[in-house]
This record gives C-alpha cells, sequence and structure tokens, in this order.
C-alpha cells in the first residue's frame, strides 16, 4: 500500500474541478482533485484560500474543506453563492474540467482529538462548512464525543446538507440537530426568528471543563452570539471561531 502524501502548498496551485453537486438552490460542492496517494495536510476545521481573476483585480478567500480529513485523491469544497460575493460568483461559475488556484491548507480554529468530550456548534447559512469537518471527523471516527448543533437560515431551502443531518440524528444517539429559521413555514417544530440565550440553553452542552463551543456565521451573528454564550458562562477559550 502506498504511504500517503500530506500536501500543502504555499504558492496557490492549480487544481481540477471534477465533480460538482448542488446541495440548494444557491450552494454547490465542488471537488477537486489530488493525486491518488495524497490529502490535505490540515486538522478538521483547518481553510484552504481560493485566488481568482475577477475584473483585472486579484481576489481571495478562505474557506474551510468540507470533505473528510484524510481522504486521498480529492477534496471537496461546499460554498454559497453570494451576490456579492467576487470569489463565490466566480466559483459557481466554474465548470467541471477547468481548474481552480488554491494554496494551502492554514491552520483555523480546528478540532483536536481529545480536545472535548461534549462539543457544540452555532452555525449561520455557510457557516456550516467548518463544522461539516469537524462533525464528519468525529462520527466517522466514531469518538465518544457528543455532539449538539445549532443550525440558523432563513428558511427550509437554504438549509444545506440537511438530509446528511437527520440521518446522523438517527444513527448517532450522541449527534443532534436543532435547526432555527428566519422565515419558517407553518407549523415549523423547532427554532424561529434568531438564535436566542434560551435555544442556546436548551440545545448546546452545558459550560464545563470538557465543553467546546465552534462558532462561525455572518459576523453580526458570531458577535451577539459569541457575547451571549459569554453570559450563559462559557469561558472565552472554550469558545473556537473555524
Amino acid at each position: 500500500m502506498a504511504e500517503v502524501v500530506r500536501i500543502k502548498p504555499k504558492p496557490p496551485t492549480p487544481y481540477l474541478l471534477s465533480e460538482l453537486r448542488p446541495e440548494t438552490y444557491d450552494t454547490k460542492t465542488f471537488r477537486f482533485t489530488l493525486p491518488a496517494d495524497a490529502t490535505l495536510d490540515m486538522l478538521p476545521g483547518d481553510y484552504v484560500t481560493v485566488h481568482a481573476t475577477v475584473n483585472g483585480k486579484t481576489v481571495k478567500r478562505p474557506y474551510t474543506p468540507s470533505s473528510l480529513v484524510g481522504t486521498t485523491g480529492w477534496f471537496e469544497l461546499t460554498i454559497k453563492r453570494y451576490e456579492t460575493g467576487l470569489v463565490s460568483k466566480y466559483l459557481h461559475e466554474r465548470k467541471v474540467g477547468e481548474t481552480v488556484e488554491i494554496s494551502g491548507p492554514h491552520a483555523g480554529g480546528h478540532w483536536v482529538d481529545g480536545m472535548a468530550t461534549k462539543v457544540g456548534f452555532v452555525a449561520g447559512g455557510s457557516g456550516i462548512t467548518p463544522m461539516l469537518s469537524i462533525i464528519r471527523w468525529i462520527l466517522a471516527k466514531r469518538l465518544p464525543v457528543e455532539q449538539r448543533l445549532v443550525f440558523a437560515n432563513k428558511t427550509e431551502a437554504d438549509i444545506i446538507l440537511r438530509d446528511e443531518f437527520d440521518r446522523a440524528g438517527r444513527e448517532h444517539p450522541k449527534f443532534h440537530c436543532y435547526h432555527v429559521l428566519g422565515q419558517p413555514p407553518a407549523g415549523w417544530p423547532m427554532g424561529v426568528g434568531r438564535v436566542t440565550q434560551d435555544i442556546l440553553r436548551a440545545h448546546l452542552p452545558p459550560p464545563g471543563p470538557d465543553t467546546v463551543i465552534f462558532l462561525c456565521g455572518p459576523p453580526p451573528m458570531v458577535e451577539a452570539v459569541e457575547g451571549t454564550l459569554k453570559s450563559l458562562g462559557y469561558p472565552e477559550q472554550a469558545i473556537v471561531l473555524p
């Protein structure tokens, strides 16, 4: 069996786009090819940087690979298209067979095995992507870790990979997901509006020496939720921003 090569290029490197999968009406998963025996040298939650030239200007944007860390032969980015997002629009215009310049991975707010036995995740919209890498890792490794995800979106149609989270909740007794919608349908059984103190208290593991909380989403949400978490007794070092 060939030894796995761990790669982490510093300069932007062209990667072939080999597969595209729609996840929602404005979110796609992009699969990029690696050599068959290679994997990205990263921990769950680390990120890569996508480099692009848009309207003659060089732009770059960090994205956390959503694929399972350690996968050889390819990696994936799950990216929501934003009308004001130069790089997200650039990526959504790419076609299979084209290449995209990517550097990294780079160290982010990542998961390290053994850092906690209770993990909470609070994600808003595309802020779910760093969580995906961590959740998939913990589930795939069958680590003895309780995971509780609070996932906020505008509408049901905006929920990225909802089927995967529903399935994980059925198959893994230590995984729980609670959705919060700003514009819920009639009869919606879960959270409505913003992520409140009551929601966090009810659906995250309580503060304690074995608890960490990962938080990612739009900056105003992150700022508000971080303040609320601190008011609930979570120490600053237990709140991780990927």
